[in-house]
């Protein structure tokens, strides 16, 4: 497979552990979160197989293109619409969090809604750009971080406040029945193959996926998911790691470099995730842009020769992100983030129900 599909992948885990994703599984920690978190990367494994080979088969298209040749019309716009949505809210999660995470940590006395338009002002350029552009940028900056993220969770697993007594506790509740939040949650993490619905268009080679390719892709998700939820458990402790609202912040900075130029990893670790929630709100965005041309188009609204049509798009994500920036809480904002992932797994089939049919048309 391309690099970039990789970087896809790697994005989207990473951008999670700053989200709402670790406040969820740790929250099922006596509810079968280990489970759940086995069969979230068997099932995110195999979606990221199947859609890989279905892109495959279609390179340099899209799925706005291929909704266009092998659906009728009746089901194509809905179907856009529906990814808009899902898609939106993605990279909203992702920004309203990580406002929320910079506020308490970074910033206490500006408002969320100052903090939240600071991130609109850079991601409103960058989703603009073309799709190769996105991914020359996601390239260079994951070529810059990874090695800070790579040192970070070195120091992660060596420092001298990891209890391994609290992680072997956790694995106690492995044999509990599986929580739904939890599974839908982890699930999240793993569907970062999903974005090839518009960066295929790059893909213009024939790529192939091979059974080693999924074992890797398997063992980097199980090693992400395992860290995010058992790390902070090993530095804040079984029983009480659930009173924490950011828990890989509050990890972050139970941490210490004593060689280092910043001695708190806690900032090192905002500086880093404000980096990798900058790449995934600018992914999920620009497939929002991407898809909602192919819904709305205006024609005549243009000015000197170029149409403004994405402009008024970004209108719109800016009003939608300030005015939930002005009323959601901290506790709501995980609330809506559950809501929204316990609705993945049903949109997930109906995407593998798609891609199928459209399999299907393409072969007869």
């Amino acid at each position: 497979m391309n690099r970039y599909f990789y970087y896809l992948l790697m994005v989207n885990m990473i951008a999670n552990v700053a989200a709402s994703v670790p406040k969820i599984l740790l929250d099922a920690r006596t509810k079968g979160a280990i489970v759940s978190m086995i069969l979230a990367i068997i099932t995110g494994s195999m979606g990221t197989y199947i859609i890989a080979r279905f892109f495959n088969k279609f390179p340099g298209k899209g799925l706005p293109e291929l909704l266009k040749e092998y659906t009728p019309k009746w089901i194509t716009i809905p179907l856009l619409i529906l990814l808009v949505v899902v898609w939106f809210s993605a990279g909203l999660t992702t920004l309203i969090n990580y406002s929320f995470v910079l506020k308490r940590f970074l910033s206490p006395d500006m408002s969320l809604q100052w903090i939240t338009a600071i991130f609109l002002c850079f991601i409103s350029f960058g989703i603009l750009m073309s799709s190769k552009s996105v991914l020359y940028t996601l390239e260079a900056i994951l070529v810059f971080s990874m090695p800070l993220v790579l040192l970070l969770m070195i120091k992660t697993y060596t420092s001298e406040g990891m209890e391994w007594d609290f992680v072997k506790e956790s694995i106690m509740y492995i044999y509990h029945t599986p929580s739904y939040s939890a599974f839908s949650a982890a699930l999240f993490s793993t569907l970062g193959a999903g974005n090839l619905i518009i960066f295929n268009r790059v893909f213009t080679k024939k790529q192939r996926i091979t059974l080693l390719q999924i074992g890797l892709i398997v063992f980097v998700l199980a090693g992400n998911l395992a860290t995010t939820y058992f790390v902070p458990i090993g530095y804040n402790g079984f029983e009480q790691v659930n009173r924490i609202v950011y828990p890989w912040a509050r990890t972050s900075d139970a941490m210490r470099l004593e060689f280092g130029f910043i001695e708190r990893v806690l900032f090192i670790f905002l500086v880093l995730y404000l980096v990798v929630s900058f790449l995934s709100i600018l992914i999920h965005w620009h497939v929002v842009i991407e898809l909602l041309k192919k819904v709305i188009w205006l024609k005549r609204f243009k000015w000197k020769e170029r149409n403004l049509t994405p402009y008024l798009f970004i209108g719109v994500f800016w009003f939608i992100s300030i005015q939930t920036a002005s009323y959601v809480t901290g506790y709501q904002i995980t609330l809506y983030a559950t809501y929204f992932f316990n609705c993945l797994p049903a949109f997930f089939t109906i995407i593998l129900l798609v891609l199928w049919f459209i399999n299907r048309k393409a072969k007869t």
